[in-house]
């Protein structure tokens, strides 16, 4: 079973492929809510990395379920237990999340740089 968000028209919708299934023809969707300043896309969640216990990862949050949160750090999608936070940020929010030596997850927000500006 593999899982995508697609962020188009200021919403969110995960979409999820029938077990057994390789492509995206015959997937579910479910509307997950407001896009949040997510920038349009698509994200495949099915090949987001899990996290590091020994790292921080900085980026925007951009979806969550009841058993993973995940976010985008840089180029890549990070996958974080949802036990792991006492409460879950906001979706779109740009936070670092770090963990204590407890195991859990520590959050503070941080600002996104938008590249390419015009300048005159």
């Amino acid at each position: 079973m593999k899982q995508r968000l697609v962020v188009m028209n200021g919403q969110r919708i995960v979409q999820t492929t029938p077990p057994g299934s390789v492509s995206f023809d015959a997937a579910s969707n479910e509307v997950a809510g407001k896009a949040n300043g997510i920038k349009p896309g698509i994200y495949n969640l099915h090949s987001s990395l899990s996290a590091d216990k020994n790292q921080s990862y900085s980026g925007q949050l951009i979806h969550a379920d009841k058993d993973k949160v995940y976010q985008k750090v840089g180029m890549n999608i990070v996958k974080h237990s949802r036990s792991d936070f006492d409460k879950v940020p906001e979706i779109g929010s740009a936070i670092t999340v770090s963990y204590n030596q407890q195991g859990k997850a520590e959050t503070a927000a941080t600002s996104l740089q938008q590249g390419r500006g015009l300048k005159r």
